[in-house]
């Protein structure tokens, strides 16, 4: 009965494949509003990348929703771990686990790459608006950097977590003001403000740079984070 089932589902799949391929006319996919963004971000958005325009502009509520996806994620995992390594300190109370450097290479390798990843992210963040990059992928950057600086240093380095909290709360509010602040100028959610500026130039596209700068800043501390409750539950095992 299993196997006449799949065949069923495959068989339906591919009809309904077929018949949408036969409806859409070869060499001419519809893409209004693919079309239309393409047109209209230029002079709506201002932003030289017009993928950016997509994120933060067009679909920017998506974005945020992308955003608290990340942070349930995150919270979710750090409260795991944190729970799993409590309790392996609890049953171990005579244990003491001393953090040493890494090897002489290690650690002279982080030193030099952790200036180098901190611009690197930088970088991609306040850029992100005229080439390929943005928050998303400064953030994921500048979190690598930090968390390779705390794991091979351990003894010498530290990351407060209160501060890291501070910052990811604080990024996640100024994304959403920047937000309100558009609705109450009788604007969309999002919607550029501050000009259109320079076209091309890195004083342009509004608000686009400080919304990517939010999201840079709220993914790096998530994931940092998160590399180090990963770092620290191993360590205590």
């Amino acid at each position: 009965m299993t196997k006449y089932s799949a065949l069923l589902f495959i068989s339906g799949l591919v009809f309904l494949l077929m018949v949408i391929t036969g409806l859409l006319p070869m060499g001419h996919t519809p893409m209004l509003v693919g079309n239309a963004i393409l047109e209209g971000a230029k002079d709506q958005v201002g932003a030289a990348n017009v993928v950016t325009s997509v994120v933060l502009g067009y679909r920017g509520l998506d974005t945020l929703g992308e955003l608290s996806i990340l942070f349930a994620a995150a919270s979710v995992v750090g409260l795991v771990l944190t729970k799993s390594s409590f309790n392996k300190h609890a049953s171990n109370n005579d244990d003491k686990h001393d953090h040493h450097d890494s090897g002489f290479v290690a650690v002279n390798a982080i030193d030099l790459i952790f200036p180098l990843l901190l611009v690197v992210g930088m970088y991609i963040i306040t850029h992100g608006h005229l080439t390929p990059g943005g928050g998303f992928q400064g953030g994921v950057v500048l979190a690598v950097a930090f968390s390779m600086l705390v794991i091979v240093r351990p003894r010498r380095v530290s990351i407060n977590h209160g501060m890291v909290s501070i910052i990811e709360s604080f990024a996640g509010v100024s994304f959403i003001v920047i937000g309100v602040v558009a609705l109450f100028k009788g604007q969309s959610f999002l919607q550029p403000l501050l000009g259109h500026g320079e076209f091309a130039s890195l004083w342009s596209a509004g608000t686009l740079p400080l919304l990517y700068l939010a999201v840079g800043l709220k993914v790096g501390a998530e994931l940092a984070g998160l590399l180090l409750a990963l770092n620290t539950d191993e360590v205590a095992s």
